[in-house]
């Protein structure tokens, strides 16, 4: 991988301690559990497998694109917007996107955004860039991301043995490492051209999930 940035502080940026309210968001998660769709490690594999190839291939890009600054902020910004149709989804990302500036700048020099609630996988490429990281770590991080998050509630979310599902991660591993390859042949593509794959049952469920009085994530 190229970069000044060090393999340990992609492990600090990438580390799911990092206090950047990523803990609070199950990424669909819990909607599809109260929906009786996952249920065991099974189920998480197909739904992990699933958001990796769709969510996951869109932060990769994303994350990529703002670490290299081949497109501005706002582009990016506008075009993560316009790839996630559900309001819910929108604002768990901004919210997302803010905590983790907030935490960025208490570690690096990261510039100001054009607003403070950038999407989390743009705030998450930027912060890459300022740590001294390039976009391949961006990429890697940002897919992985998209799996860790949800591996994690589904622990809380189903009593689902950790160790199984920490196997399950490392299964993934390479289908991480697949998805972060294909996003880095998007970064000279125009932000129109970025990949846009979706999920419209995460999305579905995510406004549904946004109504519940009581849910034990943000979304």
């Amino acid at each position: 991988m190229a970069g000044s940035g060090s393999l340990a502080t992609l492990l600090v940026l990438a580390d799911g301690r990092l206090p950047a309210g990523g803990h609070a968001h199950s990424s669909g998660l819990e909607a599809q559990v109260s929906a009786g769709r996952v249920r065991s490690v099974d189920d998480l594999a197909g739904f992990l497998t699933g958001r990796l190839a769709t969510g996951g291939l869109v932060a990769a890009t994303f994350a990529a694109a703002a670490c290299a600054g081949t497109a501005a902020w706002e582009d990016l910004d506008a075009g993560l917007d316009a790839r996630t149709p559900s309001p819910a989804l929108r604002t768990a990302s901004r919210a997302q996107g803010r905590a983790l500036l907030r935490a960025g700048r208490a570690m690096w020099p990261v510039p100001a955004p054009h607003r403070p609630d950038v999407h989390q996988p743009v705030a998450f490429g930027v912060i890459a860039a300022a740590a001294g990281l390039a976009p391949e770590h961006a990429a890697v991080a940002a897919a992985y991301g998209t799996v860790s998050g949800p591996a994690s509630a589904a622990v809380r979310l189903l009593g689902l043995d950790p160790y199984g599902v920490h196997a399950l991660l490392a299964r993934l591993a390479a289908d991480c490492d697949a998805v972060a390859a294909t996003a880095l042949t998007h970064l000279d593509k125009p932000v129109d051209e970025l990949p846009a794959d979706g999920a419209p049952l995460l999305d579905i469920g995510a406004e549904h999930h946004a109504t519940w009085e009581v849910r034990l994530f943000a979304s």
